[in-house]
């Protein structure tokens, strides 16, 4: 990739833009920050850090939206964070009105670029995203589940002591409460978890996963999680650069998979040079099937009181 931007220069948006830099992904990583001075700083500070880890990626940063021109991905880091006690759907009207700013520069400036919210509640957004940019649904897609993934393995490492690199995990449904772990297919090394956990456990890993953001908040206070949700977008990324036809847990875009459609949510998908190159429908069992369509119902209603008036 000639050039990578990343709207929002705060924790995730640093996070992500030094690993970006130290893969070297993109020639050039582009921050953008409403703040003076923010994005300037935080690509001065990651491009001194070249000479150490070894990197040529030109590091840049700016108030100006307009210069995400060219860029062949942008990462939507922007809005308002969540405080402790706080849920993702509290920081919706204002990151609504936030990302509706920011998907008219994007569909200005950058027009052919594969977009990847991550800003919460990363669904609903994901889906206004798409709305009023008009791009392909393949283009436009959210940083969800590939972190809520990540976060489940780690879990099952921790409870059971194997290698976190022979654990595999799925997740579906929305980001946060709402989300639908799938116990049923997440292995270690190809073998059920159930084989070396009990039901107690599971449930253990299950709400843990679902709260994962919550507990890190909680104990940080004065900030929510960074490194792995930085870590989770430069796997996308990488998984788009190398055209690697990842299968990776995204927030798409659903067009009657799964039995719904005009949504965005957490599905399996196969992410590549084009982005969401297919949505992969898993054979779901009855409870599995409920909790997932219980998980967008909530999507939807959400949703309904941003597009009535937005």
């Amino acid at each position: 990739m000639n050039k990578i931007a990343i709207i929002g220069s705060g924790r995730v948006g640093e996070a992500a833009a030094h690993l970006l830099a130290q893969k070297s992904l993109a020639k050039d990583v582009m921050l953008i920050d409403v703040r003076p001075g923010i994005a300037a700083g935080v690509a001065l500070d990651i491009q001194e850090c070249a000479p150490l880890f070894g990197f040529d990626a030109r590091l840049h940063g700016s108030t100006d939206i307009a210069d995400i021109v060219d860029s062949d991905v942008v990462v939507i880091t922007a809005g308002k964070p969540r405080q402790p006690g706080m849920s993702r759907m509290d920081v919706l009207d204002e990151n609504n009105k936030i990302l509706l700013e920011i998907a008219a520069g994007i569909k200005q400036y950058a027009a052919s670029a594969i977009v990847i919210v991550v800003t919460n509640p990363v669904d609903i957004l994901t889906y206004q995203l798409w709305r009023h940019t008009g791009f392909p649904k393949q283009r436009v897609i959210g940083q969800a589940g590939v972190l809520d993934a990540a976060r489940m393995a780690s879990f099952v490492a921790l409870e059971t002591g194997f290698s976190v690199q022979d654990i595999s995990t799925m997740v579906l449904g929305g980001h946060g409460d709402a989300m639908v772990p799938m116990t049923r297919y997440t292995c270690i090394n190809g073998i059920p978890i159930a084989h070396f956990l009990d039901e107690e456990t599971i449930a253990r890993i299950v709400k843990r996963t679902r709260e994962g953001g919550a507990e890190i908040l909680a104990l940080k206070q004065t900030s929510s999680a960074y490194d792995a949700p930085g870590a989770a977008i430069v796997e996308m990324i990488e998984a788009i650069h190398y055209d690697r036809k990842r299968l990776l847990p995204c927030v798409a875009l659903l067009d009657g998979e799964y039995g719904h459609s005009d949504i965005a949510a957490g599905v399996p998908v196969v992410l590549g040079a084009q982005g969401v190159e297919s949505v992969v429908e898993l054979n779901l069992e009855p409870v599995e099937i409920e909790a997932f369509n219980e998980s967008l119902l909530r999507l939807r209603d959400d949703l309904k009181t941003l597009t009535d008036n937005s």
